[in-house]
């Protein structure tokens, strides 16, 4: 019996039929669609057909994955049998998940391949529905993450080996990565930590500067810098650097609470220390400025200060110079409005004391004095306006403390006492003794450092000769000492005429200082004023006879040197013209002001070695004609040096200084001269070595090139 079909079952069976066909034109559609976007980025595509088993891969992902399609048996378990063992239960229950909720796939396994290499690789896919809303297809994409991962690799290698505590936090301020350090330094295990929620494992965050900084750096995504403390368990204190980045909020730290329990107890000492006897304090204060400068007026004013209010009213300080002449040299009040009366009182009460005075007695026993109702007794022995001023002042009581160094007084401190003021206490005087010898020592220091400074830059200029000087030019020279060193230093220049009747003009500097710099100094530039003058050889050939006799003659030194010779032919003279030759050894450029005023630098290209490194380099003369009129300035480099500052910018200074004090010197110039050369170089020492004190020697040479007749 035929069996007969039901014609509504028939019409639904139709139905379904046409709607998975139109599905499945759509799932083409898309999936030619989706596999031309991710081929051309080097991602292989797959398609994985549920109903019938069929998995689809492209050219792309067979590539990835070292199989070719005939290899490839196009199905999940030929899809699992490339999957490492370790990996495959992971991402089969990945693909469960995806299938099971009609959801992203999302999965990053290791393969094997084809040829035996392990590789990495990552897979991203979206599940379809069929009509009855299971999944009925899943379509994706996967591409080969070996190399990211081996850069992670090196980075998780080089955060484990790093000392410093780091963890990074994701956008949900979970755990994604912890460093060994940072481990240890939580005192938690790592697999306790990652994944978990940070305000949830350390609550005490909650509200603290973490909690502040931690969420201002996420909110704004500028990094933060602080220090902070996390009580117990952990109980220490934290120096954190948190910087916000695509992959969430990375956290540096390191634990500091050696540095603030040593800072605390620095402070408890302190505190102890001041509260036992804050004057105590003074007297290491008072060694540190006395000992910071060697400048013996700023180092006075710095102890007067100290001393008031502290341990009187006012007070002065007396310096004996020359073992012979007294001076008060610092006056201070503790009331503003008479410190000008104090002033004055100094200003006249030398010469007002009589002999047998408090204060001669002192420095003539070395021990100090109590003056008691000090109004009246010092009065009693002075004279004319001072005793005026000082009956104005009316002190109470008055000390003078002797300031002693190496067994002899060098001065002394007058320390006076108000109606209002206790007498010191015999701890007190103990203390302002003290003070008061630390106080000789420096001004002893003060005065020797002076005087050997003195006596260095006189040694300095007496083994620079004064520069010759040809009737048809003007040669300037200065040398000025450093500030911060009494030694004698390896600056010179030279000016000379050679045979020929050609001038030279030559400025260096041997590097060093002390003995070994100057008599270095001094054989270089004998040697080559020698050379020179017997050669007569152009400044090229000058230095190059200079570095091999150096060398023959083993002369240790390295200088830096210009060396320039002013040539002038008949035929110049007749045009008013000079010819420059010159040859510069790794020193800075020498400047030229041009008859029109116009200022450059005398470059010398390529630069050239220092003279005392390689007897064999080679020298170059370079050449150029200028204008009579025209003024050249040589200079070391203690002129344009500055502490943390690159050499250009000193140069650029110099330039624009030359320009600045130019018509200055224009307008000062008397008689044929069109430049007073004097002037033009003190300006240049005042504008570039303020209070005349440069941090470095200074030596500085200008030639101005007269108009000739």
């Amino acid at each position: 019996m035929t069996e007969q079909l039901d014609p509504d079952r028939a019409e639904h069976s139709v139905e379904a039929e046409a709607a998975l066909a139109a599905l499945s034109a759509r799932y083409e559609t898309d999936r030619l669609r989706w596999q031309l976007a991710v081929s051309a980025g080097g991602v292989g595509s797959f398609d994985w057909d549920l109903r019938t088993g069929r998995l689809d891969w492209d050219d792309q992902l067979l590539e990835v994955f070292g199989v070719t399609r005939e290899q490839f048996g196009g199905t999940i378990e030929a899809f699992d049998a490339l999957v490492h063992p370790d990996d495959r239960a992971r991402v089969q229950a990945a693909l469960d998940a995806a299938i099971e909720s009609v959801a992203m796939y999302v999965a990053e396994y290791r393969v094997l391949r084809g040829d035996g290499s392990l590789r990495w690789v990552k897979a991203r896919g979206q599940a379809l529905a069929g009509p009855d809303g299971r999944a009925v297809r899943l379509l994706g994409a996967a591409y080969d993450t070996t190399g990211e991962r081996d850069a992670e690799a090196r980075v998780d290698r080089v955060l484990e080996t790093m000392p410093g505590a780091f963890f990074l936090l994701d956008d949900e301020w979970r755990f994604a990565y912890v460093n060994t350090a940072a481990q240890k330094m939580l005192g938690v295990p790592r697999d306790d930590v990652l994944g978990g929620v940070l305000w949830e494992l350390f609550p005490a965050l909650s509200g603290s500067v973490f909690d502040e900084q931690y969420r201002a750096a996420a909110a704004d995504g500028e990094p933060r810098a602080f220090e902070a403390y996390y009580p117990a368990p952990l109980d220490r204190w934290f120096e954190v650097r948190a910087w916000p980045g695509p992959d969430g909020l990375s956290v540096y730290f390191d634990d500091v609470s050696a540095r603030h329990a040593a800072q605390d107890e620095a402070r408890a000492a302190r505190e102890l220390a001041e509260a036992s006897s804050r004057r105590l304090s003074l007297l290491a204060d008072v060694g540190n400025d006395l000992s910071s400068t060697l400048e013996t007026e700023e180092a006075v004013r710095r102890l007067a200060r100290h001393l008031v209010p502290t341990f009187g009213t006012w007070c002065l300080v007396t310096m004996s110079e020359d073992h012979r002449q007294l001076r008060d040299i610092a006056a201070w009040h503790q009331d503003p409005e008479r410190r000008e009366t104090v002033t004055s009182y100094a200003s006249l009460r030398i010469d007002a004391l009589a002999p047998e005075s408090y204060l001669f007695r002192a420095l003539r026993t070395g021990e100090p004095v109590t003056v008691e109702d000090a109004t009246s007794a010092i009065s009693q022995v002075l004279t004319g306006a001072a005793r005026d001023v000082l009956r104005e002042l009316a002190p109470r009581t008055a000390y003078a403390v002797p300031m002693r160094a190496r067994g002899r007084t060098v001065g002394a401190i007058t320390l006076f006492l108000d109606e209002d003021s206790p007498d010191l206490a015999p701890d007190d005087l103990t203390l302002l003794v003290q003070l008061a010898d630390r106080a000789g020592m420096a001004l002893d220091n003060a005065r020797l450092y002076q005087g050997q400074r003195a006596i260095a830059a006189g040694l300095q200029r007496s083994l620079l000769a004064a520069p010759a000087e040809p009737d048809d030019l003007h040669v300037v020279a200065r040398y000025v000492a450093a500030a911060e060193a009494a030694q004698v230093g390896g600056d010179w220049y030279d000016a000379f005429v050679q045979p020929s009747g050609d001038t030279v003009v030559a400025i260096g500097d041997v590097m060093g200082h002390d003995t070994p710099a100057a008599a270095a100094m001094s054989q270089v530039r004998t040697l080559l004023r020698g050379i020179a003058h017997t050669s007569g050889g152009t400044p090229a050939e000058v230095l190059r006879a200079l570095d091999s006799a150096t060398s023959a003659l083993h002369i240790d030194a390295m200088a830096t040197a210009v060396l320039m010779r002013l040539e002038q032919s008949d035929e110049q003279r007749r045009r008013g013209t000079t010819t420059l030759r010159w040859t510069n050894a790794g020193h800075p450029p020498a400047v030229l002001v041009a008859a029109d005023d116009a200022v450059s630098l005398l470059e010398s290209r390529p630069y050239e070695l220092v003279l005392g490194l390689d007897p064999a380099t080679p020298r170059t003369d370079h050449v150029i004609e200028v204008a009579r009129g025209s003024t050249v300035v040589l200079y070391t480099d203690g002129l344009i040096e500055r502490r943390g500052e690159g050499l250009l910018a000193g140069i650029d200074r110099l330039l624009s200084t030359v320009r600045e004090v130019l018509p200055r010197a224009r307008a000062a110039a008397r008689g044929d001269s069109l430049l007073d050369l004097d002037l033009l170089v003190d300006l240049l020492l005042e504008r570039l070595t303020p209070g005349g004190e440069p941090d470095d020697d200074v030596a500085l040479l200008a030639v101005h090139l007269a108009p000739q007749a």
